[in-house]
């Protein structure tokens, strides 16, 4: 399953929960191109999706796409945001869906 399939599925449960639509593709970070998979704007709440982490070639493994996770992840806490990671198995199993309800009350 891809990750835009990921997205697509967790968007399919926060719908059917009765929850508010995420924006998808947020660039959060002033002058920086990093955006994330979805956001809660007024609750400051950022959303990714980790795609391929039980394919064995998880998309961020290599040293530099771990550094530029790190980077992007504190400069998202540095600008006051909460954020959330999911991988497949917590999608699939409704956990993500879970944790997204009590993050948002």
């Amino acid at each position: 399953m891809t990750k835009s399939e990921l997205e697509n599925e967790l968007l399919f449960q926060i719908k059917a929960a009765g929850l508010p639509e995420p924006e998808r593709e947020y660039k959060a970070i002033p002058n920086r191109r990093f955006r994330f998979d979805m956001a809660y704007i007024p609750e400051k709440l950022l959303i990714e999706v980790q795609g391929g982490t039980w394919a064995g070639k998880p998309s961020h493994a290599s040293g530099s796409g771990i550094r530029r996770d790190c980077e992007k992840n504190n400069l998202a806490i540095l600008n006051g945001y909460k954020v959330l990671h999911f991988t497949s198995d917590m999608i699939h199993s409704g956990e993500a869906l879970k944790t997204i309800e009590e993050v948002l009350g």
